[in-house]
């Protein structure tokens, strides 16, 4: 939730285009870059010294004269080039938001990727090593490192085929010529083309016909990456910083999916969620009060739509303060009561915590922070104050000394079992931080804080009976005992400005990676591309970069400045609330879902895709987003709002919408204030697609899962765009409307309105037909598939990919898990199939006992075999179906389609065999 109803930024829709070639008038051709000297080589890497080769242009801030660059081959797949300041002054990313990989040392001669350098002009290459194929190249201009100012421009090949550099709402193969990415986390209200919005991963994949490789730049400073392809400097990519380091990984793939491996050895593995998580879940901002929540869980229920998770936005809040309930609305007592009606149904809560802190007596969130020292401070030792929802605010700094305590406690306080609301998962948002309405510089945040928070619904009584639900959400003529409770005052008072132990610290000596002096954080004379700012330019001289967010002259309590790491803000917030929910529920998984991320936020979060719109454009938008974050950043658990967040959604839209989002890995209805709300009961035809769909998806949660595991052991992804299946067919490269959920089901969607068809590309590959098991022969071009009611969506297995499904859906995944299986045996070209299902008890971290069962198929018989431990629901195999066969006699067959069935009665507790066709 967002901003969303207030403003939208100027010219936040238009893509971002600016000519960047450096024409003889640029300052920037005067540079002289750098000469190496002192190279002292090994077998693993090598080491020098840079100095500037002359006068310092100072264009954008002053020269460093000194740089060290240190290169080392951490792995045989894996390169690490970095450059930095002789001193160690310069900001780097500190390692405790992002942990070092793990670099155990590769000689030069096992290595899949070669350094080469040259000394005067300083510039480097990295090649293949087997075909000496160069893939960066930084010869195509000069080195620039100036104090508030990197440059590094890489020469590309011609109309590269270039995935990632997120996070951003632009094509999944991005654009070649005059475009610009740029990094500064925003409140991006409408996730906005051609803009930056929540989060930072600068990685990028290129993807060749002579292999796949990655660059990731462990920079978390302002930037723009500009891709352009000009008659002057041909095609190649530049990184434009505010400071930092340049600090590059490489990895060598050379398949896609090897290079997806790799870079999850650099920011860390994505961290498995519950079992549960993969639920259907319904939120909206607007609930009235605690009895209208209850009433879209029991209208779930009477129309037979499994509901897993109930959501609540910020309307529980008191005055939409963090920490709080609102006393007349959501009561304590009545919160509680539906937390266990869910919780006895076997159903789940979450609601939703910001990170500013309202600046007020109460709740007493704001006096704990005080007391502990944990909020951001302004130079004069006040606290700096912001204005979000709940008016005027104060943003925790996570770098402060005691903000683990003051988390940790907020939480065991707020969300206590015994006598607070027992949520079961997180949501954190508004953490790039977003500071709205207070417009830079923020000077008067009481004046920007009128009309803050808006006014709250009004009071009622229960209105009409809810069955199975307490007394105390029953109409007031009902004849039962409701819960008698003293009503809560609240006293709204403002605190002092000044508090006595609130002491800014001194900035720390100088070689300890704190950030250079005497910069201008606020003004740099650089203007990235950041579209919080009236214009782009005003990021330079009219402070845009610190526009609708904490000023960037912030010093942290550990003297660090804002201005080096805004761009870290919402992952420190979720490593905090990661610790916080574990503190809660040591034993068990987190669930949290945020909006801001930064490189390696998966380790710890999923990410839901922002304030999105009801619109077509943003409905086929929820794939590619979804496969960046997944296949590329390495944040599986991610989705978009089903059925758009801002604007009023359709009927026809919303039923397409919530067949979608049934192949997502997290699958949420979610929208806001003052729409039309969109609970999928709310139509008929969206009723129907939502109990399909929903049906088909916790058939497949099983396989689902075991891709999330899968993932969060080796990197592979649990959701594939084409391209990383068939590396070699050209014609996947920018498919973006459809794409493989797991290794095995192809989810093809109609994507434009009024259609009733869709044209699906089909690799030269066999693939089945999901409803009617019929065979497909891919031939490399696109079939038309018709009669696509709202109520359809065309699904494909891929041939060779043995599905475990459950034999049936049900309303929870609690009851889901007591269902058997039956194993779908889609044959390949060669006659063969394999496939793989995991099994735990799906919330615990450490887990007593697993299976991990193999499954294959060739000459009629499917062998089962693995690890069998876990034994706890009684699972077992039911049937095995195998498409694109014959069979004799014995078997259930459908000769028509070649699809033979077997009932068997087979627990999963050791191996096994069926035959399937007798020989």
């Amino acid at each position: 939730m967002a901003s969303r109803l207030l403003f939208m930024a100027a010219a936040a829709s238009a893509a971002a285009v600016a000519r960047r070639d450096y024409p003889s008038d640029d300052p920037l051709t005067s540079c002289p870059g750098y000469t190496a000297s002192n190279i002292v080589k090994t077998a693993s890497g090598l080491t020098a010294d840079l100095t500037l080769a002359g006068e310092g242009c100072n264009v954008y801030g002053t020269d460093l004269e000194d740089l060290t660059l240190e290169v080392s081959y951490d792995t045989e797949t894996r390169l690490h080039v970095k450059i930095q300041d002789a001193a160690n002054s310069v900001y780097q990313v500190p390692e405790s938001v992002f942990p070092r990989p793990e670099a155990p040392g590769s000689d030069e001669a096992q290595s899949a990727l070669k350094f080469d350098y040259t000394e005067s002009p300083f510039s480097f290459t990295v090649a293949r090593s087997d075909s000496g194929e160069v893939l960066f190249d930084t010869s195509a201009a000069s080195l620039v490192f100036e104090s508030q100012y990197l440059r590094l421009r890489t020469k590309l090949p011609e109309s590269p085929s270039l995935y990632g550099l997120g996070e951003h709402s632009d094509p999944f193969m991005l654009n070649t010529t005059d475009y610009i990415r740029t990094f500064w986390s925003q409140d991006s209200y409408g996730v906005p083309d051609g803009a930056n919005l929540y989060g930072n991963h600068p990685v990028y994949y290129e993807h060749r016909e002579s292999g796949t490789h990655g660059v990731f730049f462990l920079n978390s400073n302002g930037m723009d990456i500009m891709i352009n392809n000009t008659a002057e400097s041909g095609q190649y990519l530049e990184y434009n910083t505010l400071g930092g380091v340049l600090d590059f990984y490489f990895v060598s793939g050379p398949s896609p999916v090897e290079v997806a491996q790799q870079y999850s050895e650099i920011v860390g593995l994505p961290a498995m969620m519950p079992y549960w998580g993969f639920g259907f879940q319904n939120c909206r901002y607007g609930y009235q009060d605690v009895y209208d929540v209850a009433e879209v869980v029991y209208n779930y229920s009477q129309a037979s739509i499994p509901l897993e998770t109930m959501w609540t936005d910020i309307d529980y809040m008191y005055r939409r303060r963090v920490f709080s309930l609102d006393p007349d609305r959501f009561p304590l007592h009545k919160m509680r009561e539906l937390v266990d009606y869910l919780h006895a149904h076997n159903q789940h809560y979450i609601v939703m915590v910001d990170p500013a802190v309202a600046y007020q007596d109460f709740p007493a969130a704001f006096s704990r922070g005080v007391e502990d020292n944990i909020f951001l401070l302004r130079e004069n030792g006040s606290v700096w104050k912001g204005v979000v929802w709940p008016g005027v605010t104060a943003f925790p700094d996570w770098f402060s000394a005691n903000i683990s305590n003051y988390w940790n406690n907020e939480f065991s306080l707020f969300f206590s079992p015994d006598d607070g609301v027992d949520i079961d998962a997180l949501w954190i948002d508004m953490n790039e931080p977003s500071n709205f309405p207070c417009y830079f510089p923020c000077d008067n945040p009481e004046a920007s804080a009128v009309g803050y928070p808006p006014e709250p619904p009004a009071v009622r009584s229960p209105p009409r009976p809810l069955p199975g639900f307490s007394c105390d959400f029953q109409p007031e003529e009902t004849d039962c005992a409701k819960t008698e409770v003293r009503s809560l005052e609240i006293r709204d008072s403002m605190p002092r400005s000044y508090f006595d132990n609130l002491v800014i610290s001194s900035r720390q000596t100088e070689g300890q990676q704190l950030g250079l002096p005497d910069r201008d954080l606020l003004f740099p004379k650089y203007a990235i591309h950041n579209k919080a700012a009236n214009e782009d330019s005003w990021n330079a001289a009219e402070g845009g970069i610190s526009n609708k967010t904490v000023n960037t002259d912030v010093i942290h309590q550990n003297g660090l400045t804002m201005y080096d790491t805004h761009n870290l803000y919402g992952t420190m917030m979720s490593i905090a609330s990661h610790e916080a929910m574990l503190q809660r529920r040591p034993s068990l998984r987190p669930l949290i879902i945020t909006r801001s991320t930064f490189a390696g936020a998966g380790t710890k979060v999923g990410h839901w895709l922002g304030d999105n719109l009801s619109t077509w454009h943003h409905y086929r938008l929820a794939i590619r987003s979804m496969m960046a974050f997944a296949s590329v950043y390495q944040v599986p658990m991610v989705g978009a709002d089903t059925c758009g967040f801002g604007d009023n959604t359709t009927e026809q839209l919303c039923s397409r919408w919530a067949a979608l989002g049934a192949f997502s890995p997290f699958y949420r209805v979610h929208n806001s204030l003052d729409m039309v709300p969109q609970e999928f009961y709310r139509w008929e035809t969206t009723a129907q697609a939502g109990r399909k769909f929903i049906g088909i998806r916790y058939q497949l949660l099983d396989y689902m899962y075991t891709a999330l595991q899968t993932q969060t052991v080796d990197g592979t992804p649990m959701v594939n765009p084409l391209f990383y299946l068939y590396p070699q067919d050209k014609n996947t490269y920018s498919l973006d409307l459809q794409y493989f959920l797991g290794p095995a089901l192809l989810v093809a969607p109609v994507t434009e309105e009024n259609s009733t068809s869709v044209d699906v590309y089909l690799p030269d590959d066999i693939f089945y037909d999901w409803y009617t098991h019929e065979k497909v022969v891919g031939e490399s071009k696109s079939i038309t598939v018709t009669d696509q009611e709202w109520t359809d969506l065309p699904l494909y297995l891929r041939g060779g990919v043995i599905v475990p499904l459950r034999a049936e859906s049900a309303m929870t995944t609690t009851e889901l898990r007591t269902k058997p299986f039956e194993i779908l045996v889609p044959v390949g070209k060669d006659g063969k199939a394999s496939g793989r299902l995991y099994l735990d008890d799906g919330v615990s971290i450490d887990q007593p006992a697993t299976s991990d069962i193999q499954f294959s198929y060739a000459d009629g018989v499917l062998t089962i075999n693995g690890t069998f431990g876990y034994t706890a629901d009684d699972v077992k195999i039911t049937k095995v179906t195998v498409l694109g066969v014959g069979g004799k006699t014995g078997c259930s067959k459908r000769a028509a389609k070649n699809v033979v069935s077997v009932e068997v009665d087979k627990p999963l507790t050791e191996a096994f065999t069926v035959e399937v066709i007798k020989a």
